[in-house]
């Protein structure tokens, strides 16, 4: 039987994992977050994958304060490097298969066309480097590791920009997004189908792999937040605006499309076109 464990699971990809693991009756699930299990304590974590008998890791915890992490380095790198490195570790010590989600921000966005598993990573952000610095030591600890990036992330659970547009939505009459910051909007569940189908899969490789997963099609977060306010029949304005007219601590990449054919092709995996999982994400969230 798989035993599987989820870290970081109260955010939103440990949330839609839980969602679904019912489909999935051969697996058992351990779900953990910072209070059961601290991914940077090295001792927790091998009694805990040792205890359990644990046969794949699905780490999805993270530092994603973007714009906190411009100060807050340090612990950025603890969390999104340090703690990765100690699980795939680990997981390499009980041949268990590790499967760490890393970001789109690790790229420096000038690029103009889908970005893929092998180009060069070069980015300008404190949580960028921290996510970047967590692949590097990932792949240098870990044995037949998996990382997934993905982009724009959002679900009914936690905080996100979907959730953040029909809060302001409902209360303003207008609402100035940015249109010059172009990528693909990921609905988590979908993320967590694709994790799961790739765990149950069986296949297994001792090569360490990257891969890139977010929904088809691209947008502007313009696009995505208009599409939202019309998805949710709301009376509010939706204006487009430049990056430099809604400044931020942290750096964002204006391009971050990526390029999804590897793991289409190695899982066999179909995608959902973005405003499609955004409907059905909308539906949930307003209760239709």
């Amino acid at each position: 039987m798989n035993k599987i464990l989820v870290t970081g699971s109260q955010g939103q990809l440990g949330s839609s994992i839980r969602k679904i693991d019912k489909n999935y009756q051969e697996s058992e699930f351990f779900y953990t977050d910072v209070a059961e299990l601290d991914i940077t304590n090295r001792a927790q974590v091998l009694d805990f994958v040792k205890g359990n008998g644990i046969t794949h890791i699905v780490n999805c915890a993270a530092y994603t304060a973007v714009d906190k992490a411009e100060q807050e380095y340090d612990l950025a790198k603890k969390i999104n490097a340090t703690g990765p490195a100690i699980l795939a570790e680990v997981a390499a010590m009980f041949a268990a298969r590790f499967i760490h989600i890393s970001t789109d921000y690790v790229f420096d966005g000038k690029g103009y066309e889908p970005y893929a598993e092998t180009d060069y990573c070069d980015t300008p952000s404190a949580y960028g480097k921290s996510k970047l610095l967590g692949e590097q030591m990932v792949l240098e600890e870990g044995v037949g590791v998996t990382i997934i990036r993905t982009s724009w992330l959002y679900s009914e659970f936690g905080n996100n920009f979907m959730k953040t547009m029909l809060k302001y939505g409902k209360e303003r009459p207008e609402l100035k997004v940015v249109y010059d910051q172009i990528g693909s909007p990921t609905y988590a569940t979908d993320l967590a189908t694709a994790i799961l189908s790739i765990i149950h899969s069986g296949k297994k490789t001792d090569k360490n792999e990257i891969y890139h997963y977010s929904n088809e099609g691209v947008a502007s977060w313009y696009d995505f937040a208009y599409e939202i306010i019309i998805g949710a029949q709301l009376n509010c304005k939706v204006t487009p605006i430049l990056t430099y007219q809604y400044p931020l601590p942290a750096p964002r990449p204006y391009y971050s499309v990526l390029n999804k054919a590897k793991i289409k092709k190695d899982f066999n995996i179909t995608i959902p076109h973005w405003r499609d999982s955004m409907l059905e994400c909308l539906s949930i969230l307003e209760g239709h």
